[in-house]
């Protein structure tokens, strides 16, 4: 168990309140104390002769030793000590433990187990002399403690020590509590380091090779005709790099998600001629619907990259977006060499659980970033055929509209 101290885990105010309602049902004093005997909260009951002694330096600093001596004797014992203070009355220590650990003491009592006698008020006026205080008054006081049985002190304490040792076990279980959420935030603010660095890795990523490739096929055109296409080809590259270097947990309309992959699928045209044939097919009333950004380019790019390149020719890629009771799905679909049904089903098994071994980081960036803005319901699936193409499915709710610019993130 973690090494808290008594006034770590104690609730004051509600040990007050106990010690308080005990008092009143008992009639004995009552105060706990930590383990280098100093009091926790201030005494309870305290009788007007245990009020006088106190006031002096004398009596105090007599008291205090006493309580700490009797208290260091109980908690070693692990039991309660019934003993006489300086000024003979009986006290009782018991140690507050939890689980094999002691915390601190509980000392009740200042009362007689017997009435005082002619030798014992005589003691007393001594007493009086040394604290310096009135004999009479003093003496008085002394005579007013009342008298218990030692097995109605031991029964009263014992029930006191039970309240006490539950008080502390829920301070130890409510800080602990704390501890574990304390934890579990600190590991959340970790996930989402960890997951911001990947999201800069894969914004970093902006396929190097794509763009040397990129800026050669505009240097090419740039010969072969009037600088149109050549211009076309720079401006969607700028384009891409514009949008490529926005803040990548940003949310932007599918409208706008669209039109930066119209610029990518553009200048991969240019670069591979008459080989790609493209369509996007996405209903004017989805225009407006919120998607994180950057989201379909790694699966657009997986697509020919994976798919159609390994090919020869009559390369196909179609993008269609619709609507199923209020969830959106954007299908990413290619008539390339498609995969085996290993690759398909280790692909499909990490949408699923987050587990197995995928190549690449563009597919499982996009599923882990879709489930973590909308929930593991949602995110990725891949339908292939080897020889035939693959069907990769997005699917997010439609409603996410208002969540999403309540974080600010449009």
């Amino acid at each position: 168990m973690t090494d808290y101290k008594l006034t770590d885990v104690i609730d004051k105010v509600k040990l007050r309140e106990m010690l308080a309602k005990f008092t009143e049902a008992t009639d004995l004093a009552a105060i706990p104390c930590d383990l280098t005997g100093k009091n926790v909260t201030d005494p309870t009951n305290f009788t007007r002769h245990c009020h006088m002694v106190r006031s002096t330096e004398i009596g105090k600093k007599l008291c205090y030793a006493s309580d700490e001596e009797h208290g260091r004797i109980s908690m070693e014992q692990g039991k309660p000590v019934i003993f006489p203070c300086h000024c003979g009355l009986m006290d009782l220590a018991a140690p507050i433990v939890v689980e094999g650990k002691c915390y601190g003491y509980i000392l009740c009592g200042q009362v007689f187990l017997e009435p005082p006698e002619a030798e014992d008020i005589r003691k007393a006026r001594l007493r009086a002399k040394k604290f310096g205080l009135d004999e009479d008054e003093y003496v008085q006081s002394f005579l007013e403690v009342k008298v218990f049985t030692k097995e109605r002190l031991i029964a009263a304490t014992e029930m006191l020590n039970i309240f006490s040792n539950y008080i502390v076990e829920l301070g130890i279980n409510n800080l602990m509590q704390q501890r574990l959420l304390e934890e579990e935030r600190l590991r959340l603010q970790l996930e989402n380091t960890l997951h911001s660095m990947e999201l800069k890795v894969l914004q970093a990523q902006m396929n190097p090779h794509f763009l040397f490739n990129t800026l050669n096929t505009a240097a090419r055109l740039s010969y072969l005709e009037n600088a149109k296409r050549t211009g076309e080809i720079i401006y969607s590259l700028a384009s891409l790099l514009r949008y490529s270097l926005r803040n990548l947990e940003q949310f932007v309309t599918l409208k706008e998600e669209i039109t930066y992959i119209q610029h990518y699928l553009h200048i991969q045209k240019a670069r591979y001629q008459d080989l790609l044939k493209t369509s996007i097919d996405v209903p004017a009333s989805l225009n407006d619907i919120l998607i994180p950004v950057m989201t379909l380019q790694p699966l657009v790019e997986n697509a020919i990259i994976h798919g159609l390149e390994q090919k020869e020719d009559d390369w196909e890629l179609s993008i269609k977006a619709y609507e199923e009771n209020e969830i959106v799905i954007i299908e990413i679909k290619d008539n390339g060499v498609g995969m085996d049904s290993k690759t398909l089903n280790e692909l499909n098994k990490f949408t699923r659980t987050g587990k197995g071994h995928v190549t690449g980081i563009g597919i499982p960036n996009v599923d882990i970033r879709m489930k973590r803005y909308f929930g593991s319901n949602y995110g990725l699936t891949v339908d292939s055929q080897l020889g035939k193409g693959s069907v990769t499915r997005l699917k997010f709710p439609k409603t996410f509209k208002d969540l999403a610019a309540s974080w600010g993130e449009v």
